[in-house]
């Protein structure tokens, strides 16, 4: 299982792919797109005879070797091979095969010469043991943590790989300094029974061979397709203008992210157009030094040294232009002249994605929910009931005064109609009467009735005494 997955000792699976033979896991798969190579020869045909005479084999995490087919064995990407190791044999599976194998090793510089062979193809009893031995390699590293900590190494063991017949485990660990580990092999040797290796590897191999996800939401790049990894510095981030804040710019490994070294390049060559950061202008208002630079928008930020709040953005051939007048000892234009007048622009938010609000329902305000509002709705019908007459009282004034208004309204027709005012007036009382009787049944019809107390005493009995010997007056 070369690659992690459970089908790897198959002789025509390849992880490299999304075929049917391939791993079905592809994308979740311990370093498939890593140790996959694209063969972009693969369609043509060679005009000459067709060799195998080299292979690249892949192993366990991201070793991977070429080996020599010296019996010309007919080999293709995927194939499981017994390969010659020191000592015993080895397990692997091709990963590429052709003219482009050349291409490789002359990139990587591998020289042909001392090139170890490949045997044959595996047998299904190579394949069972091979798969036999990667069952135990988690519980071997559990065993070695246990006995490097008992020695009290300052030391992690990353992982264990065994070789293809189990003649040989190698233990990858990772320190921050030497280690004498010669106790520990001793150790080692007489709890596993075979040959063991002790390789050391850096902080960001041991972040290739465990995986994760990075702060991007991405798979670690040094897990899946980096395989070089460049050294990386502070001033990468400062061209850049990042803040060197170390918990944003380290990465899983704890060492800076290898995508500083992404984008650098171009940087470097837009920075190459721009004026020193520590220019100091000579303007007719005084001197200006510059505060920080926008390499998208190239421009630059300065202010004066008398007001360092005031900062002014000027494009950087203004400033070529600023310096080369104080190259001739004259005073440069105040900076208010070149700085750059953006027009404001209307945003209109159709959708309201900016309200914070948008999703609350407007509705008229809940009286019931709100005692403020109670009390204002009480003093509004207070004012309104205020013009209303209270009790029978004062509707006895108000219809008095009406009549009275009427008597004054006929005063002036009194001489001629003295007989007929006399009537009204009469009728008028007669209704007065009726009203005051009909005001004074609905009071009374009103009233509560007094109610009599209520007495919850029972009343009791006395029976009878029907013992004849008793001393009751009562028995006859």
């Amino acid at each position: 299982m070369s690659c992690g997955c459970k089908t790897s000792g198959d002789s025509g699976h390849s992880c490299g792919t999304k075929s049917s033979n391939g791993c079905s896991s592809v994308d979740t798969c311990g370093n498939s797109y890593k140790l996959n190579v694209f063969d972009w020869l693969s369609d043509v045909k060679n005009p000459g005879t067709s060799s195998n005479e080299y292979v690249e084999v892949r192993f366990k995490n991201d070793r991977k070797s070429f080996f020599k087919n010296t019996n010309n064995l007919p080999l293709a990407a995927g194939n499981t091979v017994t390969l010659e190791a020191n000592p015993g044999h080895d397990i692997g599976v091709v990963s590429l095969t052709g003219e482009l194998v050349k291409i490789q090793m002359k990139k990587k510089k591998i020289s042909t010469e001392g090139l170890l062979k490949v045997y044959r193809h595996a047998t299904q009893k190579d394949i069972e043991v091979w798969q036999e031995l990667r069952k135990k390699e988690n519980d071997v590293k559990i065993q070695a943590r246990k006995i490097a900590y008992s020695i009290g190494l300052a030391m992690k063991i990353t992982d264990v790989e065994y070789q293809g017949d189990g003649s040989k485990i190698t233990f990858y660990y990772t320190a921050d300094s030497r280690v004498d580990f010669r106790q520990l092999i001793k150790e080692y040797a007489g709890a596993f029974r075979t040959k063991i290796d002790m390789k050391q590897i850096g902080f960001r191999q041991e972040s290739a061979k465990v995986g994760g996800i990075g702060s991007c939401g991405r798979e670690l790049c040094c897990s899946t397709w980096l395989t070089d990894f460049r050294s990386v510095n502070t001033n990468a981030a400062r061209y850049q203008q990042l803040s060197i804040n170390p918990q944003k710019l380290a990465g899983q490994c704890g060492k800076l992210k290898c995508c500083l070294n992404y984008e650098l390049e171009s940087y470097m060559d837009t920075l190459r157009d721009f004026p020193a950061t520590n220019t100091v202008l000579n303007t007719e208002k005084g001197k200006a030094f510059c505060i920080k630079i926008d390499v998208f928008k190239r421009k630059m930020w300065f202010a004066y040294v008398e007001n360092s709040m005031a900062w002014y953005d000027i494009d950087i051939s203004d400033v070529k232009m600023m310096i080369s007048v104080n190259q001739e000892g004259k005073p440069s234009p105040a900076l208010e002249d070149f700085k750059a007048q953006n027009a404001p622009v209307a945003n209109v938010d159709l959708i309201q994605e900016s309200s914070l609000d948008r999703f609350e329902k407007k509705s008229r305000p809940n009286n019931k929910k709100n005692p403020r509002n109670r009390n204002k709705d009480r003093s509004s019908n207070d004012q309104n009931n205020s013009d209303r007459p209270k009790n029978n009282r004062e509707r006895r004034e108000r219809s008095t005064s009406g009549q009275n208004q009427n008597r004054n309204a006929s005063k002036p027709n009194q001489n001629g109609q003295n007989n007929q005012n006399g009537n009204a007036q009469k009728e008028v009382r007669k209704e007065v009467k009726k009203v005051e009787v009909s005001a004074e049944a609905n009071k009374n019809s009103e009233m509560p009735k007094a109610k009599k107390p209520f007495n919850n005493k029972k009343k009791f009995h006395k029976k009878p005494n029907s013992n004849p010997n008793s001393n009751n007056g009562n028995n006859v």
